[in-house]
């Protein structure tokens, strides 16, 4: 299945919850869902079936794929690591998405959005432990240090993020350089630190049937 490539907008609407795909604009009045709240669509208004069993675990892992913008073999392939490692499941599926390079660039405020800190990871602008790793899907370990690199932390992107992050609440596990632009992983992050509109038990009733 290839990667949604869409307006992201429709995705938020058709799961009635925000999944802050677009950054700042999921914080203001412009947001799509406070607008519209129903799905996309000439019957979106019509009254919506109850979604029950199947389709509710369904509808939440694809909500957890689309915020950490996955592939289902990717993602099957977090959850059976997972579930092969002692602890709450649920929690280490979640650890490992939060644990992937863009996810981490993201939660250090060095980008507006998931997307746009994939893109950083991409073009080659982020270090780990002082080398370019340019895979969005890295796996982050405690006592790896993150930063860009020095030209980056100049654009205009990187200081608009750094403005919009500087107001939200900082994550108690990273050890974040707002003004350096780099970040130190302390520890794992625990479930009430990682702040998504999904429930996880479902994905693994989903997947251990």
């Amino acid at each position: 299945m290839a990667r949604y490539t869409g307006a992201v907008c429709r995705l938020c609407r058709r799961d009635g919850v925000k999944l802050f795909l677009k950054g700042s604009r999921c914080f203001s009045e412009k947001c799509a869902i406070d607008k519209r709240n129903f799905p996309p669509g000439q019957h979106g208004q019509a009254r919506a079936k109850k979604v029950v069993g199947y389709g509710l675990q369904l509808r939440e892992k694809q909500k957890a794929k689309r915020i950490y913008f996955t592939l289902e073999g990717q993602f099957r392939s977090y959850y059976e690591k997972a579930s092969n490692k002692t602890g709450v499941t649920g929690e280490l599926l979640l650890q490992q998405l939060e644990r992937r390079l863009d996810a981490l660039v993201y939660r250090a405020g060095f980008a507006l959005s998931r997307r746009q800190a994939r893109q950083l990871v991409r073009h080659g602008h982020v270090l780990v432990n002082g080398k370019k790793v340019n895979i969005p899907s890295y796996q982050i370990k405690v006592g790896d240090s993150v930063e860009l690199k020095e030209a980056t932390k100049k654009l205009d992107i990187v200081e608009g993020a750094a403005q919009f992050h500087a107001g939200l609440a900082q994550p108690t596990w990273l050890q974040i350089d707002r003004e350096g632009r780099t970040v130190k992983v302390l520890a794992l992050p625990k479930r009430e630190e990682i702040q998504i509109p999904v429930n996880e038990q479902l994905i693994v009733e989903l997947y251990s049937k």
